[in-house]
């Protein structure tokens, strides 16, 4: 068992390939796993997106996002529309199909876990 202060952890920043998932734009993805454990099941770290519009699928996860920098607006599939931005928090549940768009930048800390 360990105790991981992110500060202390250094991790690579790795681009994400979602280019099946964007929509419209040109969003650009990087994430750094701070944590993994649990065989992979819970997992947690810093997530960041430019300008884009770009889908995400909830299936069989639920994620727990803190917005660090920046701001986004989120359409769930039967059509609400959420705005964070900077010191927001919120649960994606299981299951959710989402549409974010990023006007310029956002930045989160993220816990994911599988179920």
């Amino acid at each position: 068992m360990n105790l991981t202060v992110f500060k202390h952890h250094d991790v690579p920043r790795v681009q994400n390939d979602i280019s099946a998932n964007i929509v419209s734009g040109n969003p650009v993805q990087h994430a750094e796993l701070k944590f993994s454990g649990h065989d992979g099941k819970v997992r947690s770290g810093i997530w960041e997106s430019t300008a884009g519009v770009f889908t995400a699928d909830y299936t069989g996860i639920v994620e727990f996002c803190h917005i660090l920098e920046g701001s986004a607006s989120i359409k769930t599939a039967d059509g609400k529309e959420f705005q964070v931005s900077a010191g927001d928090g919120f649960v994606l549940d299981a299951g959710l199909q989402t549409e974010w768009t990023v006007d310029t930048f956002v930045k989160k800390h993220f816990m994911i876990c599988q179920l």
